[in-house]
């Protein structure tokens, strides 16, 4: 069967791009067809039908419209899919000049893929969408980064024992790798949960990448932006490189690499991450995260920077006391951080609307939030003035200023509240252009314009019956009576007014001015349409030649936006500011869990603050061994000194009460483990291989929390790893450790390690009942309270009594010290405990009362028969007692 020119075409077109759905543009729709269909149709729940033959067989086919595209995109992007948009490149009434059966003439304009999206409604304004690029050369190997939607691009040296962590941090949605590259790095990127794209080592090559680099950027040399090993540029290239076929040549307003140097960043890898829940709860969730906790920014950009502190704490003082002191001139002007918030709320994400217009994806709105922002941030910068030169404020004035022309140009130029779409028109002020006015009134106002045209006539002429008048023949035209029509054909009139037709009644006229008033009226709307789409255009370029400054502008709005947002957490939430310095302490007074901490004050109870020492001084502790029961607080404990370390180094006051931080370069957590069946792990063994990351990695300036190290095995087998773990990190790591056990020798090491500490969440015992106090204070624990916390989490009573008959009897062959455990639990009866019951058992009753009750029959009973059988039975106790 012969393949019809469209479907022919289309073939064609999809041969070029087989690993994705081609949306095929078809008038107000996007058509998908064969396989793609059948896929699309299934991801997208939407009906699947059919459209013709090929080779003998239904070509399956189904559509979404392009109105509604963009909701689509994100569903089939969040499913795996890449998507190559297919358009329509001219008019159809163009193709027909070419013949009746021509095609409209198509193009893939671009490919949709996880990282490279730039629409709003397909982004999380608050979350970074980072493409990336994984390169080896010879011994060296880098990791770059781009957000095509902000336009950051960034690159580093990433060895691949750091690629794991480093992913983590940035949470990628894709990474491109070379088609050649071993499974094992496939695997580790999946595991973060980006796509992987495999793509020519061609692209990877350093030599191309610098040129192609160079041509990007219009510079001669790249020394000017750093000094690149040839990993990095490798990694540089790969990126700018899927950028131009993803793209198809329209490459994004990307801002100069940045390099990013090893050690500037506190290392923290995926599982303290997770552990710690950042950015993200346990659950997978935003909410219970620290992140959710702290986060009281007022914009996108702001969000996203707060992000990004939150996943890299810096290492460098000097950033990090800067950073201090800009939110500390916040906290003392309460009135200025409070009107500075107020201005920051109006504006808008300029960072994306830029990237969307360097891509030519852009419509008014993103002209509106250019002008609205810069006028913002003129506001802004007033109110800045008004702190102390030395809280650091001083360089976001100037970057914020300066903006005046282009802001006065596009506040000239655009109404107040443009539309979404380009092709909405409308979005264009009156008075901004001539042409533009007068095109509209010719749109909007035709009839009047006839109408004063008429009355002038009437007046040149002295006919005052003289009428303007239209039909589907001649358009428009002027009419008189057919006693005028002499002095209309003679002169001077008629060297104006041109004779078009003569009828019983009229006589009908035309002129040079209503023949191009009438070709001018009937294209009004399409001239309209024109000259707004040029002098978008326009305006688009402008702001495009002032990129960089309206980048700079944008970036210093979200620091201010950060650091007031922390400044407003601090006064609300009784934070204090840390002292961070080079030193290895680690003091914190009164420390509490902002998380946990937000979630009591929810529910109108308090948290109970606790210290935490940590010192690298002579015969000081660097080690802190906590014991204690279950359920006092030990693991929140642990997280909220991690927490506090982490924060302050962000920039950001902390939940204590004083805080002094050495400077940590890495941070490790082991807290809570979980199978990971799909690699065939036990619980223990993800346990393990955590702890080794921990011990193999932890220097002295590192920070590592453990939790209950050993507790998936043996008695034993863990007492004996969680006692060699602590002995490492005491004596080989020599770094600041917080140790949480329930192995009660341990604290032994105490008296034996000059750097260990022993610590306990005190309890008090009343009654039989344990209550918490969350108090952490010198000394060892002396028991577990594990039963008394298993009958508050609901045990049956029987389970807890035997329980407590076991219990006993263990302690009893400790303190004794003559039998083994596995002796001690041979001699209990195997059944002696059986459950309980609650009423005593009928010999042990008294005897009237027992023998009254065996002559009962139950099934015989009536009601009021067994009611009064009660009150027989409870005279008879009475009597008894």
């Amino acid at each position: 069967m012969t393949v019809t020119p469209m479907m022919a075409q289309f073939l064609e077109i999809k041969a070029d791009h087989p690993e994705a759905l081609l949306f095929y543009r078809m008038g107000d729709f996007y058509e998908m067809f064969f396989d793609d269909a059948v896929a699309a149709a299934a991801a997208l729940d939407i009906a699947l039908t059919k459209r013709g033959k090929h080779e003998g067989e239904d070509i399956p086919m189904c559509g979404v419209p392009v109105h509604a595209a963009e909701g689509y995109l994100l569903t089939l992007i969040r499913k795996g899919f890449r998507v190559a948009v297919c358009e329509q490149m001219e008019d159809p009434a163009e193709a027909k000049k070419r013949g009746y059966k021509s095609v409209v003439r198509r193009e893939v304009v671009r490919l949709v893929t996880p990282g490279t999206l730039t629409e709003d409604s397909l982004l999380e304004a608050r979350r970074n969408n980072f493409l990336c690029a994984f390169a080896q050369v010879r011994d060296s190997a880098a990791l770059a980064t781009v957000d095509i939607s902000t336009g950051e691009l960034r690159v580093g040296p990433c060895p691949l024992v750091r690629l794991g962590p480093e992913l983590a941090r940035l949470a990628p949605r894709e990474v491109l790798l070379p088609d050649s590259e071993e499974s094992g790095i496939r695997e580790l990127v999946e595991e973060s949960g980006a796509a992987v794209t495999p793509i020519a080592r061609s692209s990877f090559d350093s030599s191309g990448a610098e040129t192609r680099l160079k041509e990007a950027f219009g510079i001669a040399d790249l020394q000017a932006y750093g000094n690149f090993g040839r990993a990095e540029l490798a990694a540089l290239g790969a990126v700018v490189s899927y950028l131009e076929i993803t793209q198809k040549g329209k490459l994004p307003l990307l801002r100069p690499p940045q390099r990013d140097i090893g050690g500037e960043v506190m290392q923290i890898d995926s599982a303290t991450r997770r552990n710690l829940e950042l950015t993200a709860s346990l659950s997978g969730g935003r909410e219970g995260s620290l992140l959710s906790a702290i986060d009281r920014t007022v914009t996108a950009a702001g969000g996203r920077l707060l992000t990004r502190r939150i996943s890299s704490p810096s290492c460098k003082i000097e950033t990090v006391i800067t950073r201090l002191d800009i939110v500390g001139g916040f906290v003392d002007d309460i009135d200025g951080c409070n009107r500075l918030r107020d201005a920051l709320r109006k504006v808008p994400d300029m960072d994306r609307a830029l990237s969307r217009l360097s891509l030519e994806r852009g419509g008014p709105r993103d002209l509106a939030a250019i002008r609205n922002g810069l006028g913002q941030a003129v506001d802004i910068a007033q109110v800045l003035r008004g702190f102390s030169d030395g809280d650091g404020l001083t360089p976001f004035i100037g970057d914020l200023e300066g903006h005046d022309d282009i802001v006065e140009r596009l506040d000239a130029a655009l109404v107040a509240e443009p539309p979404l779409m380009l092709r909405d028109g409308g979005f264009i002020a009156s008075g901004y252009d001539d042409e533009l006015d007068e095109v509209r009134t010719l749109r909007d106002e035709g009839r009047g314009v006839i109408a004063s045209l008429q009355a002038r006539y009437a007046e040149a002429t002295g006919i005052s019956s003289l009428k303007v008048k239209h039909n589907n023949v001649l358009g428009y035209f002027i009419e008189t009576t057919a006693t005028h029509a002499q002095k209309m054909l003679s002169a001077p009139l008629s060297d104006s007014f041109i004779h078009r037709q003569t009828t019983a009644n009229a006589v009908r006229f035309t002129t040079v001015e209503l023949s191009e008033l009438e070709t001018r009226i009937l294209n009004a709307g399409n001239r309209a349409q024109e000259i707004e789409k040029a002098l978008f255009e326009g305006l688009r370029q402008e702001i495009l030649r002032a990129a960089g400054e309206i980048g700079t502008a944008a970036a210093a709005l979200a620091e201010i936006d950060v650091s007031t947002a922390l400044a407003d957490l601090a006064r609300a939430e009784n934070w204090c500011r840390p002292t961070v310095d080079e030193s290895r302490d680690f003091d914190v007074v009164g420390g509490r869990h902002p998380v946990v901490e937000l979630a009591l004050k929810r529910d109108g109870k308090s948290f109970v603050a606790n210290d935490c020492l940590l010192t690298a001084a002579q015969n000081a502790a660097h080690v802190r061994l906590l014991t204690g029961p279950n359920m006092a607080g030990k693991s929140t404990y642990l997280r909220q000194n991690a927490l506090i370390a982490l924060l302050a180094q962000a920039g950001s006051f902390v939940p204590a009460e004083s805080a002094m931080i050495g400077l940590v370069s890495s941070l490790f957590s082991r807290v809570g483990a979980s199978d990971d069946l799909a690699r065939g792990r036990s619980t223990f063994m993800v346990e393990m291989v955590e702890t080794a990351t921990i011990l193999n990695q932890a220097d002295e300036r590192s920070l590592v929390i453990l939790d209950e190290i050993g507790r998936g095995t043996a008695t034993y087998d863990g007492l004996s790893i969680a006692w060699a773990t602590l002995e490492h990190l005491h004596a080989a790591n020599r770094c600041r450790a917080l140790f949480a056990t329930h192995y009660h020798e341990l604290t032994s090491l105490a008296a034996k390690l000059d750097g260990v500490e022993n610590a306990t969440v005190a309890v008090k015992e009343w009654e039989g009942e344990v209550i918490f106090l969350h108090e952490v204070r010198e000394g060892a624990a002396d028991r577990s309270y594990g039963v008394q916390v298993a009958r508050l989490a609901g045990l049956p009573a029987s389970v807890v009594e035997r329980a407590r008959v076991v219990l006993d009897q263990l302690e009893k062959g400790d303190r004794e010290g003559g039998k083994r455990h596995l002796t001690l639990i041979d001699d209990l009866p195997l059944f002696s405990a059986v459950p309980v019951a609650p009423v005593p058992a009928a010999a042990e009753l008294p005897n009237e009362i027992s023998a009254r009750l065996e002559k009962v029959l139950p099934d015989e009973l009536t009601p009021r028969e067994a009611l009064n059988l009660v009150y027989e039975l409870k005279a008879l106790a009475r009597k008894d007692s």
